[in-house]
């Protein structure tokens, strides 16, 4: 076994990125406060193709050094836009014809094993490293999504969680061969 070299990945130029068909998901970062968190979001959107990244609040937005740290040039491949709110956000995106999933511990949660997405595109709300989404963004949510946890902490970074529900659902929307 070898591993691959650059040219064997096949890895897009930003302008073959750009104009890839994309995966029905955005991201909606509510009140992050970590510049890595928000870096290695955007850097996991560009590996599976996503529609793009709401930034809301607090969450830091690029250019900054900090986000590219973890980003590495993401920033320029991945379509983002801020908003002052999560909840504006969340209207904005309903708008659209996207069904709001938040991702968290909740009553009546599904579990992401049990998540089946429907035939729409979704926009999945990722809350803040310590209280988690927001209650008024709860409140609007079409669905949750909860990550099985059987340790003690029940608590994953944001970024893991993340790269979690993108996978499980990429697999469920674009099967991989």
């Amino acid at each position: 076994m070898r591993k691959l070299n650059m040219q064997e990945l096949g890895r897009k130029t930003v302008a073959e990125f750009k104009a890839a068909d994309k995966t029905p998901l955005v991201l909606v970062l509510d009140n992050v406060r970590s510049m890595h968190n928000v870096g290695s979001v955007f850097r996991t959107a560009d590996a599976f193709l996503l529609q793009g990244i709401a930034l809301c609040g607090y969450t830091p937005v690029p250019p900054h050094r900090d986000i590219q740290k973890t980003a590495l040039g993401a920033t320029e491949t991945v379509e983002w836009q801020y908003f002052p709110t999560t909840v504006e956000a969340v209207q904005s995106l309903k708008e659209q014809g996207y069904a709001i999933i938040a991702i968290e511990q909740a009553a009546q949660s599904v579990m992401l094993d049990a998540f089946r997405p429907e035939d729409q595109p979704l926009a999945l709300v990722f809350g803040n490293e310590v209280s988690g989404v927001d209650p008024n963004v709860m409140a609007l949510a079409d669905g949750c999504i909860e990550i099985p946890q059987l340790g003690m902490k029940h608590s994953l970074n944001i970024s893991v969680s993340t790269g979690i529900v993108i996978w499980d659902l990429f697999c469920k929307l674009k099967p991989v061969n």
